[in-house]
């Protein structure tokens, strides 16, 4: 029904910057809620950064707050995730998740319904 696909990892210096894509299909997905995750090798999923519906409204981890933006085009059903001033530690595997109700933003990853298969991003010292 739903089916999120992540697009532009990639291999990048330490200072560098790097824009993430999440395409959403399915009739509804502009109204959900999008947020984007991350896992590292043996480490545990990781709360990034959501954008709800319909205001726009955004919340972000604490370890990106102004490097990361995340936005939105509604009309292509599209959600961003722009990356600013990487560092070795954001590398992981970056993972695009929709929740249905998307009147609130929130941080659990078990409040998500709809994920993607995750894009790689690398970045070197």
């Amino acid at each position: 029904q739903v089916q999120l696909v992540e697009s532009g990892g990639g291999l990048v210096q330490a200072g560098d910057s790097l824009r993430l894509s999440c395409a959403a299909s399915g009739r509804y997905v502009n109204t959900y809620a999008m947020g984007w995750f991350r896992q590292a090798p043996g480490k545990e999923r990781e709360f990034v950064a959501v954008i709800s519906w319909p205001g726009g409204s955004t919340l972000y981890a604490n370890s990106v707050k102004g490097r990361f933006t995340i936005s939105r085009d509604m009309a292509k059903n599209t959600v961003y995730l722009h990356m600013n001033s990487l560092k070795p530690e954001d590398t992981a595997v970056y993972y695009c998740a929709a929740r249905r109700d998307g009147s609130a933003y929130i941080r659990p990853a078990d409040e998500y319904d709809y994920w993607g298969q995750g894009t790689q991003v690398t970045v070197s010292s």
